[in-house]
Protein backbone atom coordinates (compact mmCIF):
# COMPACT_ATOMS: atom_id res chain seq x y z
CA UNK A 1 0.00 0.00 0.00
CA UNK A 2 1.33 3.67 -0.96
CA UNK A 3 2.58 5.77 1.81
CA UNK A 4 -0.01 8.55 0.84
CA UNK A 5 -2.93 5.89 1.69
CA UNK A 6 -1.17 4.63 4.81
CA UNK A 7 -0.60 8.40 6.18
CA UNK A 8 -4.02 9.24 5.28
CA UNK A 9 -5.57 6.28 6.95
CA UNK A 10 -3.44 6.73 10.16
CA UNK A 11 -4.56 10.47 10.19
CA UNK A 12 -8.73 9.99 9.88
CA UNK A 13 -8.35 7.03 12.42
CA UNK A 14 -6.41 9.34 14.83
CA UNK A 15 -9.09 12.21 14.44
CA UNK A 16 -11.89 10.22 15.00
CA UNK A 17 -10.31 8.37 17.71
CA UNK A 18 -9.69 11.72 19.18
CA UNK A 19 -13.22 13.23 18.34
CA UNK A 20 -14.74 10.20 21.01
CA UNK A 21 -16.61 13.47 23.48
CA UNK A 22 -15.69 10.96 26.98
CA UNK A 23 -16.69 13.91 28.93
CA UNK A 24 -20.41 14.09 27.31
CA UNK A 25 -20.65 9.81 27.40
CA UNK A 26 -19.77 10.01 30.99
CA UNK A 27 -22.01 12.55 32.09
CA UNK A 28 -24.57 10.70 30.03
CA UNK A 29 -23.83 7.55 32.19
CA UNK A 30 -24.72 9.80 35.14
CA UNK A 31 -27.63 10.94 33.75
CA UNK A 32 -26.17 14.48 33.20
CA UNK A 33 -26.07 16.75 29.80
CA UNK A 34 -22.91 18.01 30.91
CA UNK A 35 -23.48 20.32 27.40
CA UNK A 36 -26.34 22.15 29.13
CA UNK A 37 -24.74 22.42 32.95
CA UNK A 38 -21.98 24.37 34.32
CA UNK A 39 -19.66 25.94 31.18
CA UNK A 40 -21.35 23.53 28.77
CA UNK A 41 -18.38 22.31 27.72
CA UNK A 42 -17.67 18.61 26.67
CA UNK A 43 -14.64 18.22 28.69
CA UNK A 44 -13.26 17.02 31.82
CA UNK A 45 -12.96 19.91 33.79
CA UNK A 46 -16.88 20.28 33.07
CA UNK A 47 -17.58 16.64 34.34
CA UNK A 48 -15.42 17.34 37.30
CA UNK A 49 -17.48 20.02 38.21
CA UNK A 50 -21.11 19.17 37.09
CA UNK A 51 -21.14 15.22 37.76
CA UNK A 52 -18.58 14.65 40.57
CA UNK A 53 -14.88 14.60 41.15
CA UNK A 54 -14.26 10.60 40.58
CA UNK A 55 -15.96 10.82 36.84
CA UNK A 56 -14.03 13.85 36.06
CA UNK A 57 -10.69 12.87 37.10
CA UNK A 58 -11.71 8.94 34.53
CA UNK A 59 -13.09 12.06 31.91
CA UNK A 60 -9.39 13.27 32.30
CA UNK A 61 -7.77 9.89 31.94
CA UNK A 62 -9.48 8.84 28.77
CA UNK A 63 -9.01 12.24 27.50
CA UNK A 64 -5.26 11.72 28.09
CA UNK A 65 -4.99 8.28 26.74
CA UNK A 66 -6.75 9.28 23.53
CA UNK A 67 -4.07 11.33 22.59
CA UNK A 68 -0.98 9.52 24.19
CA UNK A 69 -2.22 5.76 22.59
CA UNK A 70 -2.19 6.74 19.15
CA UNK A 71 1.07 8.60 19.43
CA UNK A 72 2.89 6.32 20.78
CA UNK A 73 1.60 3.58 18.05
CA UNK A 74 2.58 6.20 15.70
CA UNK A 75 5.90 5.63 16.77
CA UNK A 76 6.42 2.48 17.08
CA UNK A 77 4.70 0.82 14.01
CA UNK A 78 4.76 3.17 11.64
CA UNK A 79 8.77 4.13 10.24
CA UNK A 80 7.92 6.20 7.42
CA UNK A 81 7.45 9.08 7.27
CA UNK A 82 9.26 10.28 10.63
CA UNK A 83 7.10 13.13 11.02
CA UNK A 84 3.89 11.11 11.20
CA UNK A 85 3.71 10.73 15.18
CA UNK A 86 3.50 14.32 15.50
CA UNK A 87 0.56 14.76 12.78
CA UNK A 88 -1.34 11.44 14.52
CA UNK A 89 -1.07 13.79 18.06
CA UNK A 90 -2.03 16.59 16.23
CA UNK A 91 -5.42 14.87 14.83
CA UNK A 92 -6.12 13.30 17.91
CA UNK A 93 -6.15 16.91 19.57
CA UNK A 94 -7.94 18.51 16.47
CA UNK A 95 -10.55 15.59 17.02
CA UNK A 96 -11.22 16.68 20.39
CA UNK A 97 -11.53 20.01 19.83
CA UNK A 98 -13.51 19.50 16.82
CA UNK A 99 -15.38 16.60 17.23
CA UNK A 100 -17.49 15.02 14.61
CA UNK A 101 -19.63 13.01 17.06
CA UNK A 102 -21.27 16.76 17.96
CA UNK A 103 -21.55 18.81 15.29
CA UNK A 104 -17.75 19.91 15.64
CA UNK A 105 -18.55 21.32 18.72
CA UNK A 106 -15.43 19.60 21.44
CA UNK A 107 -13.31 20.06 24.46
CA UNK A 108 -10.55 22.65 24.96
CA UNK A 109 -8.09 19.75 24.12
CA UNK A 110 -5.83 20.02 27.24
CA UNK A 111 -5.95 16.93 28.57
CA UNK A 112 -5.26 15.31 24.90
CA UNK A 113 -2.69 17.58 24.20
CA UNK A 114 -0.80 16.43 27.17
CA UNK A 115 -1.43 12.92 26.14
CA UNK A 116 0.03 13.52 22.72
CA UNK A 117 2.87 15.38 24.24
CA UNK A 118 3.67 12.44 26.68
CA UNK A 119 4.12 10.29 23.58
CA UNK A 120 6.70 12.79 21.93
CA UNK A 121 8.59 14.77 24.48
CA UNK A 122 7.91 13.05 28.36
CA UNK A 123 10.05 15.00 29.86
CA UNK A 124 9.51 18.80 28.39
CA UNK A 125 5.23 17.70 28.90
CA UNK A 126 6.13 16.13 32.75
CA UNK A 127 7.91 19.86 33.42
CA UNK A 128 4.74 21.92 32.10
CA UNK A 129 2.75 19.36 34.15
CA UNK A 130 4.67 20.26 37.50
CA UNK A 131 3.63 23.72 36.60
CA UNK A 132 0.61 23.15 35.83
CA UNK A 133 -0.28 21.81 39.35
CA UNK A 134 1.90 24.62 41.23
CA UNK A 135 -0.09 26.74 39.73
CA UNK A 136 -4.01 25.01 40.00
CA UNK A 137 -2.54 24.15 43.87
CA UNK A 138 -1.58 27.79 44.27
CA UNK A 139 -5.07 29.31 42.55
CA UNK A 140 -7.60 26.68 42.33
CA UNK A 141 -7.93 27.43 38.94
CA UNK A 142 -7.98 24.70 36.49
CA UNK A 143 -8.34 27.22 33.59
CA UNK A 144 -4.86 29.12 34.94
CA UNK A 145 -3.03 26.29 34.94
CA UNK A 146 -3.82 25.27 31.85
CA UNK A 147 -3.15 28.37 30.29
CA UNK A 148 0.41 28.79 32.00
CA UNK A 149 1.38 24.80 30.85
CA UNK A 150 0.18 25.86 27.14
CA UNK A 151 2.34 29.06 27.27
CA UNK A 152 5.51 27.11 28.75
CA UNK A 153 5.03 24.93 26.00
CA UNK A 154 5.09 27.40 23.26
CA UNK A 155 8.37 29.01 24.34
CA UNK A 156 9.93 25.74 25.80
CA UNK A 157 9.56 23.68 22.95
CA UNK A 158 11.67 26.10 20.58
CA UNK A 159 14.83 25.39 22.80
CA UNK A 160 16.37 22.16 22.66
CA UNK A 161 16.03 21.29 26.31
CA UNK A 162 14.02 17.91 28.51
CA UNK A 163 14.81 15.75 25.46
CA UNK A 164 14.16 17.82 22.62
CA UNK A 165 15.59 18.72 19.29
CA UNK A 166 14.35 22.18 19.86
CA UNK A 167 14.25 24.43 17.01
CA UNK A 168 16.32 21.83 14.96
CA UNK A 169 12.83 20.03 14.69
CA UNK A 170 10.80 22.90 13.36
CA UNK A 171 7.26 21.00 12.19
CA UNK A 172 7.23 19.99 15.88
CA UNK A 173 7.54 23.27 16.93
CA UNK A 174 5.40 25.28 14.70
CA UNK A 175 2.79 22.57 15.19
CA UNK A 176 3.37 22.23 19.23
CA UNK A 177 3.26 26.28 19.60
CA UNK A 178 -0.26 26.30 16.88
CA UNK A 179 -1.71 23.78 19.31
CA UNK A 180 -1.00 25.39 22.49
CA UNK A 181 -1.97 28.80 21.18
CA UNK A 182 -5.31 26.95 20.40
CA UNK A 183 -5.63 25.69 23.86
CA UNK A 184 -5.46 29.45 25.14
CA UNK A 185 -7.77 30.22 22.48
CA UNK A 186 -10.29 28.25 23.61
CA UNK A 187 -10.00 29.13 27.29
CA UNK A 188 -10.53 33.25 26.06
CA UNK A 189 -14.06 32.54 28.15
CA UNK A 190 -12.32 31.74 30.78
CA UNK A 191 -9.91 33.93 30.29
CA UNK A 192 -12.37 36.71 30.40
CA UNK A 193 -13.80 35.22 33.96
CA UNK A 194 -10.36 35.02 35.51
CA UNK A 195 -10.24 38.95 34.36
CA UNK A 196 -13.54 39.76 36.28
CA UNK A 197 -12.77 37.67 39.08
CA UNK A 198 -16.06 35.06 38.40
CA UNK A 199 -13.91 32.03 37.25
CA UNK A 200 -15.26 29.30 39.50
CA UNK A 201 -12.18 27.52 41.59
CA UNK A 202 -11.97 23.65 42.54
CA UNK A 203 -10.91 22.14 45.73
CA UNK A 204 -10.03 18.78 45.32
CA UNK A 205 -9.57 18.25 49.31
CA UNK A 206 -12.56 19.97 50.44
CA UNK A 207 -15.53 18.32 51.96
CA UNK A 208 -17.84 16.10 49.84
CA UNK A 209 -19.81 16.35 46.52
CA UNK A 210 -17.66 18.45 43.28
CA UNK A 211 -15.15 19.89 45.34
CA UNK A 212 -16.00 23.25 43.38
CA UNK A 213 -16.50 26.96 44.74
CA UNK A 214 -20.02 28.58 44.22
CA UNK A 215 -17.81 31.84 43.33
CA UNK A 216 -18.17 32.73 39.30
CA UNK A 217 -20.53 30.62 37.70
CA UNK A 218 -22.37 29.39 40.53
CA UNK A 219 -21.74 25.73 39.84
CA UNK A 220 -21.74 23.38 43.25
CA UNK A 221 -22.92 19.80 43.71
CA UNK A 222 -25.95 20.75 45.72
CA UNK A 223 -26.93 22.49 41.86
CA UNK A 224 -25.61 19.51 39.64
CA UNK A 225 -28.20 17.20 41.92
CA UNK A 226 -24.97 14.37 41.17
CA UNK A 227 -23.67 12.74 43.93
CA UNK A 228 -19.93 11.49 43.08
Amino acid sequence: MQTSILVTIWLAVAYLVGGIPFGFLIGKMRGVDVRTVGSKNIGATNVFRTVGKKWGLIAFACDVLKGLLPTLAARYFASDPSWLPLAVGVMCVLGHMLTPYMKFRGGKGVATAFGMLIGLAPALVGTAFALFALVFALSHYISLGSCSAAAFLMVAVWFPILGTEGYRNLPQCILVTLIAAFVIFKHRANIGRLLSGTESKIYLFRGQGSGVSSQGSGVSSQESGVRS
